[in-house]
Order: C-alpha cells, then sequence, then structure tokens
C-alpha cells in the first residue's frame, strides 16, 4: 500500500488536497478501494452492450457516482458525464468508451459476458473503470480547479460517438483531455506514450462496378465487370503508393469481394469493399478526390462504370507534444521505470475527434502479464490483467496533478 506522508494524511482527513498531493492521495484512495473497484470492472465486464445501447451500462455507472455524492449529468440515450471541483472556469478533461464489441467471449472466466455474442474485447470495460475510478477518487477530495469525467457511447462504430459527445456539449469548457487504450502487446505496468499520430484514419470505400453483362465465350461484346474488380484489387491500392508520400502509412486493403453467380456468364454488377487508413491528418482530408481519380483511370479501359461510396470515418488521434510531455512526467511521477515508445496503429479511434477541439493524449495501458503469447484486440480470447486498473487509476491522478501545477495545455502551433 502506498502510505501518505503526515501533512497528506491530514488535509485528505478533511478533504482539503493542494495541488501537490491530489496523486498521492488518488493512489490512497485506490489502495484502500481496490476489490470494491475491480469488482466494478468484472460486473461491467460480463454485462458489455453493443454501441448506443449502453442503457444499462450507463444505470450502474450513475448508481456508483452518486453513491459517492457526485451528480452526474446523462447524454441523450446513452453515457454521461460527471463534473467534479469547482463550478466555475476551464475543466481538465478525462475519456473512457462504454460499448462493446459483436464478438463472442471465449476467456472462460468466472466473470464473463453474460450477453451471447457480445464481449468486452477490446478493453473498453478497464477503460470505464479507471475513470470511474479516478471520478470517485476526486469525489474525496476538495479540488482547486475542475475535472470533468466523460463516458462516452458508441466508439466502435464508423464515425464514433465521440461527435455525439462534443455536439452535446461535453468539451464545453474543457481546456485538455486524456484517455488510455488498453494494449495487451505492453506489459501491465508500462505506459505507451508517442507524440504525433498514435492511430490512423479509417474509411471505409465500397465500389460498385457495372457493365451490360454477357457470355464468357464473347468477352469482346460486352464489358466485363468482373476484370474491371481484378484492377481494381491489384493496381488500386499499387498506384496509390505512388502518388502518395509512404511516410504517411497510407494503405488500402480490400476485405469484401462478390460479382456473379455462374462461371460462364459475365455479371451486370459486383462489388469490392475495403478500408483506407492514413497516419497523416493532411493526407486524409485530400485522399477522397485522389481515390476517385485513380478508379477513374482503371476502370476507364475496361470499358465498365462504376460507383463509389466514400465512407469517412474518423481522423488519426493526434497526440499534442506538450500533452503528451505531461503524461510523460506524471507517469514517471508515479513508476519512473513506466514510460515505453508506443508504436503508431493502423487502427482507428474516436478519441481524435476532442482533439480536433483541444489539446490532448492517449496513452497505451500495458495489459500483459507476461506470461504466453500476447493476445490482440478485438478477439475473444482477449484477458486484460487487472492490475492495470491500478495502473491507470494512479496514471490519471498523477496527470490531475501535475496540470494543475503547470496550468492549461497550450495546443502545438497549426495542429489544431
Amino acid at each position: 500500500m502506498h502510505l501518505l506522508v503526515p501533512a497528506v494524511q491530514d488535509d485528505l482527513k478533511g478533504g482539503r488536497v493542494s495541488n501537490a498531493g491530489i496523486a498521492t492521495a488518488v493512489a490512497a484512495w485506490f489502495d484502500q478501494n481496490q476489490d470494491k473497484v475491480v469488482g466494478w470492472r468484472r460486473h461491467i465486464h460480463s454485462h458489455p452492450e453493443l454501441s448506443n445501447e449502453e442503457v444499462e451500462t450507463t444505470e450502474f455507472l450513475v448508481n456508483v457516482l452518486e453513491e459517492h455524492g457526485l451528480k452526474p449529468v446523462c447524454f441523450p440515450g446513452t453515457g454521461l458525464y460527471v463534473d467534479l471541483g469547482p463550478t466555475e472556469g476551464k475543466r481538465l478533461a478525462f475519456r473512457a468508451d462504454i460499448d462493446a464489441l459483436r464478438v463472442p467471449e471465449q476467456t472462460g472466466l468466472p466473470f464473463a459476458s453474460v450477453n451471447p455474442g457480445v464481449s468486452h474485447s477490446c478493453g473498453h470495460d478497464v477503460h470505464t473503470t479507471v475513470a470511474l475510478g479516478l471520478a470517485c477518487a476526486l469525489s474525496t477530495i476538495e479540488l482547486e480547479q475542475g475535472v470533468r469525467v466523460i463516458f462516452q457511447p458508441a466508439e466502435e462504430v464508423m464515425g464514433g460517438g465521440a461527435l455525439d459527445v462534443v455536439k452535446w456539449g461535453g468539451l464545453e469548457n474543457v481546456s485538455a483531455i486524456y484517455a488510455v487504450h488498453a494494449e495487451p502487446h505492453i506489459r501491465v505496468g508500462e505506459i505507451g506514450v508517442r507524440t504525433g499520430a498514435i492511430t490512423s484514419a479509417s474509411d471505409v470505400i465500397r465500389i460498385e462496378v457495372q457493365g451490360p453483362g454477357g457470355h464468357t465465350s464473347r468477352p469482346q461484346l460486352t464489358a466485363d465487370v468482373v476484370y474491371a474488380i481484378g484492377a481494381l484489387i491489384t493496381q488500386l491500392p499499387a498506384l496509390l503508393s505512388r502518388r502518395v508520400d509512404p511516410r504517411t502509412g497510407t494503405v488500402l486493403v480490400f476485405g469484401h469481394v462478390n460479382a456473379g453467380d455462374a462461371a460462364n456468364a459475365i455479371p451486370k454488377v459486383g462489388v469490392l469493399e475495403g478500408t483506407l487508413r492514413t497516419a497523416d491528418i493532411t493526407t486524409w482530408r485530400e485522399i477522397e478526390d485522389l481515390i476517385t481519380d485513380l478508379i477513374d483511370l482503371v476502370v476507364a479501359p475496361t470499358g465498365c462504370t462504376y460507383h463509389l461510396d466514400y465512407i469517412r470515418g474518423v481522423p488519426p488521434v493526434l497526440n499534442d507534444d506538450a500533452a503528451t510531455a505531461l503524461a510523460v512526467q506524471a507517469a514517471r511521477s508515479v513508476d519512473p521505470h513506466s514510460v515505453v515508445s508506443a508504436p503508431q496503429s493502423s487502427g482507428g479511434e474516436d478519441f481524435s475527434w476532442y482533439l480536433e477541439h483541444v489539446p490532448g493524449a492517449m496513452m497505451r495501458l500495458g495489459a500483459w502479464n507476461g506470461e504466453g503469447e500476447p493476445q490482440d484486440l478485438h478477439q475473444g480470447n482477449l484477458n486484460v490483467d487487472e492490475r492495470a486498473i491500478g495502473v491507470g487509476v494512479r496514471l490519471f491522478g498523477a496527470i490531475v496533478e501535475q496540470y494543475f501545477r503547470v496550468g492549461e495545455v497550450s495546443p502545438a502551433p497549426g495542429r489544431l
């Protein structure tokens, strides 16, 4: 157990903790309530709910927060936020995502999902518990500045629930925002950090190719839809690699193709679907026009026509330099050896939408117990080491202390 120095112990009894004692007070609260907090995680884990269906999860969070004397504010539908500290002035925010995935759980844990086909196989139950623990720990402290903890619905859907949270006023009076994401490839106790892009933009493209149809014995009399789709599958990613700087991490991969029903008939319609990812925000904002131009070049010689559905997803999470530096300082104040370099992920994360408005950073929360091969996210066998919860709560508490010490984080020039 972490011990409080006498001065902090005296302040904590009266609920008064100076900015310099917040991290110690949060850590002490977690040590005293660890079993209860882990129990929260297990309840959330066993009752996963899909995006925008997180009704029971929202009710559970409201009940726990109210039991700790807090007044949560529910969003329309699902999700909520809770404010701590002074009612006036700017606030430091933390975000947790509360939804689960349509993935059957295969862990065999005694608190495994009771909802068939749905599981917290992305670690959102851990993110939620860390944020909940922080809010309840801070409820015992008379804060000198404001904190907001956001429990966001629907991170796992295209576009993401973060857009709704912003629309609903979730970022009003927020000056900076932080989050963690469980990472099963990093050892528990370690915090993965990275400035700039830590995730990628993630868009979906759907190309419907059309032609008059015909017989495979007379391809010269028609426009061959299957041939056109084959050309797109091979040439479109190749052409893209020659038109976009490879340092942007831009990649197009097709995952679904469908055309025709008979071996001797050229179909009239075929469909090709895939994802387009990039770590560069400028490339993301301009790439739809480039994709359209390249499809024109590939399809035109075949005589076919096409219709493109370009579905915008999320921009990359661009961690602010100053916000990331503050998080590194906070993590090292808890454990000098905790900080490791996080690789840039090709996955998408809607936390990026918040960073379009305020500076902030997302960190990777180590979740691997060090035994066997590391697991992966979005897999039914994901089993997060529960010790990561305490690491996350202490990290967030240290960020609050560091932030209140230095004042507001200024966004990097030209970032927002």
